[in-house]
Order: structure tokens, then sequence, then C-alpha cells
């Protein structure tokens, strides 16, 4: 059984989902958060309205090893690239970040240059997160 050396320490994989921004739609955000919980997740959901700022503050707090966002709104061209220059900037490379929502196909490249590891459009399976999220946080 083999673990990466940033969670030795710890038994349950941290995660935040945020929705940042304006969107006032959360149902598939909680969604998420309680497949991630009964996989035997750490959530801490931030609630509507969150900035980029409160988020990465957030992941600091909590220490997350994934943050989870999901944007309806649009937003997600502005949002996301603030979110992960603020992780860069405190120095957090080791945070994997995922977006949910509406996002459209032409964006999602230009999204996983960013440092975004992986994008759920609607009507992804929740077991596909919660595989992915395990995946690549080094827990299985």
């Amino acid at each position: 059984m083999s673990s990466s050396a940033a969670h030795t320490s710890k038994s349950k994989i941290r995660v935040v989902v945020a929705k940042p921004g304006l969107d006032g739609h959360d149902r598939g955000a909680k969604i998420i958060a309680r497949a991630l919980r009964d996989a035997g997740m750490e959530v801490i959901y931030t609630g509507l309205h969150q900035t980029p700022e409160q988020i990465v503050e957030t992941v600091i707090q909590e220490d997350a090893d994934a943050v989870g966002l999901s944007i309806l709104s649009g937003a997600h061209m502005t949002l996301v690239p603030r979110v992960v220059a603020l992780l860069h900037e405190q120095g957090i490379d080791d945070v994997l970040v995922t977006v949910g929502g509406t996002i459209p196909a032409e964006d999602i490249p230009e999204l996983k240059q960013l440092g975004v590891a992986e994008v759920f459009t609607p009507g992804a399976p929740t077991q596909a997160i919660v595989d992915f999220i395990r995946g690549s946080v080094g827990q299985n």
C-alpha cells in the first residue's frame, strides 16, 4: 500500500468544493460534495458567491489536497485563471484543481494548459469524479 509523502499522516483526502463568482445555482456542487463524502473524503463546501481569494484562503486553512470549482455562470475563463494564479502566488503547486459545470468544449484545452487537472461537464458520472480525485491525489 503506497501513498504519497504528503498523505502519510492523513487518512482522508481533503477536498474544497467551491462556487466562485455570482453563480447562484449550487445543486451540482452539493451532489458532488455528497458523492465525495460518501466515498470517504473530507469535503469542505464553501457555499455560494466565493471570491477566488476566499477560495484559496480556504484551501490553505483546510490544508486541502484538491479543490473543485463549480461554475455555471460562464465566467470560468476569468475565475479559474485567478484561482490558479493565487495558488501559485502562495507557493501551492500540489493541490489538484478540477472544474465542473457548463464549460464549452473549446475552453477545456486552455483551462488544462493553465493547470486544471480535469474538467467535468454536466452529466459526468459522480463515480468518475471520485475515481479521478483518488487516482490523482495518490490514494486508491
